[in-house]
Formats: C-alpha cells, sequence, structure tokens
C-alpha cells in the first residue's frame, strides 16, 4: 500500500526540475504523514534527486500564544498554533527563489523558538510536510498537494494510550479544528492526489 503510495507521488513530479518544485503532504493529525515522508524520502535519495523537507509542526509558537488566550480551544488550534501570517511572508513567499531563509524552530521541552538559518539549493524539490497545508493563506505556493485521507478512528488509535484518556481534548481543540478545516477548505477535492489510509 505504502509501496504503491510512493509510486504515485513520485509519478506527480516534473520529468525535469528546473528551479524549485514545492509539494506539500498534507492531513490531518496521525494520518500517516511522517512515514510517508520518510519512504518517499528514501526513495528520492536512491533517485539521486536533491531535495529539502520541512515539518510545519517545527514552526509552531509557544504555548502561551496558543493556550488559554479566551478563544475556544478549537480556534486557538487552527488559527493560533502557528502565526499564519508571518509563515506567508516570511517562509511561504520567498520560498520559490530565496537563496537562504531564516525561520524559527520550536523547542518544546524549553517552550522557545530558536532561529534558524536554511540554506537551499537553485534546483530543488521541496517537501512541506504538516497539517493544515491548505488553508487559503498557504495553498497556492504549492505545485502539488498530496492529501491522506485516513479515518478519525483509526487515526486516534494511533495516539498514545495517556492521550487517549483526555478525549474531551480531542473532542474540543483538534475535531472541531480538523471538521473546520474540512468543511472550509476542502482539502480532498483540491489536493493534486489523495492516498486513502
Amino acid at each position: 500500500m505504502l509501496k504503491h503510495s510512493i509510486h504515485q507521488i513520485l509519478n506527480q513530479l516534473p520529468n525535469h526540475i528546473e528551479g524549485r518544485f514545492i509539494i506539500g503532504i498534507d492531513g490531518l493529525s496521525r494520518s500517516g504523514k511522517t512515514t510517508l515522508v520518510k519512504q518517499l524520502s528514501q526513495q528520492l535519495s536512491k533517485r539521486n534527486l536533491p531535495f529539502h523537507l520541512f515539518h510545519i509542526d517545527n514552526h509552531i509558537v509557544e504555548r502561551s500564544k496558543r493556550y488559554q488566550t479566551g478563544h475556544e480551544e478549537w480556534y486557538e488550534y487552527y488559527h493560533l498554533q502557528w502565526d499564519v501570517g508571518w509563515l506567508r511572508e516570511h517562509f511561504f513567499k520567498p520560498l520559490r527563489s530565496a537563496q537562504q531563509l531564516t525561520l524559527p524552530y520550536y523547542d518544546s521541552g524549553l517552550d522557545t523558538q530558536h532561529i534558524h538559518k536554511i540554506k537551499l539549493s537553485d534546483t530543488t524539490l521541496v517537501l512541506i510536510e504538516g497539517v493544515f497545508l491548505q488553508r487559503k493563506e498557504w495553498r497556492k505556493f504549492f505545485d502539488k498537494i498530496i492529501y491522506l485521507d485516513c479515518p478519525r478512528d483509526i487515526r486516534f488509535s494511533r495516539e498514545d494510550i495517556e492521550s487517549q484518556k483526555n478525549k474531551e481534548k480531542f473532542q474540543n481543540r483538534y475535531w472541531k479544528a480538523e471538521s473546520y478545516y474540512v468543511q472550509t477548505e476542502e482539502p480532498i477535492e483540491k489536493a493534486d492526489l489523495v492516498i486513502r489510509g
């Protein structure tokens, strides 16, 4: 199944990459994005195709900006987990041509962001993996979007046991935000390739 999915994605690539070709690996939490990206990265390396991988979760903001803000929990997760506008201006917009990006990386242990400078070659495949990639602020910057569609019960079963005990948090924070995303942005309909998980 995964091997077939990787083959499908590779078929989405142009025969010759000139400049940067940006692919989004979108999908809701625990849909299998990270596993897929690991396998895809291995295949790209085997084929000597240069690529750079970004995980959108590396760029979330500090806890104080996304918890107990006075907004509903789902709103915090969808709208405040990332500085959406900042990432649009300083990550997505320059990604096509910038020689170097300066980005904040979140350290969960310290609850702080650290600035890193990322150098990119002129001709490369850029993979961006994460949730809510097809939100209206970011969607137009991708050349292709792959969406992993996986039922909620399967995704929930992949959470660790401790997390599963706090089902109320999933209901109020994560699942409401996911439903909002699916209804508002229609990621399945807009994706270039949908992989069922």
